[in-house]
């Protein structure tokens, strides 16, 4: 099985069942797939969430995903860096915390699935593989 990093951007919209190309591949493929995550996405995810039950139902969920893990320091060093390489070349990423996110997935070389223009200007210059 692969493994995909699933971005917040699919999993709002997954919860939401808004359909778009991206949360209707995550609900055709749950069976299918190994969902990683890392800690920005649980925490994107979780603090969006309203509801008591919802949060402690959400958290429980992710608790089985594959966790992406790393070097917290390098990794913010890094994504500094990406973001800081993106500038440079004229492209500005809306949310800073998506070139963390990128990293995850480019350091585990594993493609990130989500519905986020930022990570298709960082996939043009990096080494990010999108789904």
């Amino acid at each position: 099985m692969d493994v995909v990093l699933v971005d917040t951007s699919v999993w709002i919209n997954f919860f939401k069942a808004k359909e778009t190309t991206a949360s209707l591949f995550l609900k055709n493929n749950l069976s299918d797939i190994i969902i990683a995550t890392c800690p920005v996405i649980l925490q994107e995810v979780l603090q969006g969430i309203v509801s008591d039950q919802e949060f402690t139902k959400v958290n429980t969920y992710f608790d089985t995903l594959f966790p992406l893990v790393g070097n917290s320091y390098n990794l913010a060093y890094k994504a500094a860096q990406l973001y800081r390489e993106l500038r440079k070349k004229g492209v500005t990423v809306r949310k800073p915390n998506d070139c963390l996110i990128a990293l995850y997935a480019m350091d585990y070389d594993i493609p990130i699935l989500q519905d986020d223009r930022d990570f298709q200007l960082i996939a043009q210059h990096a080494k990010l593989k999108l789904i």
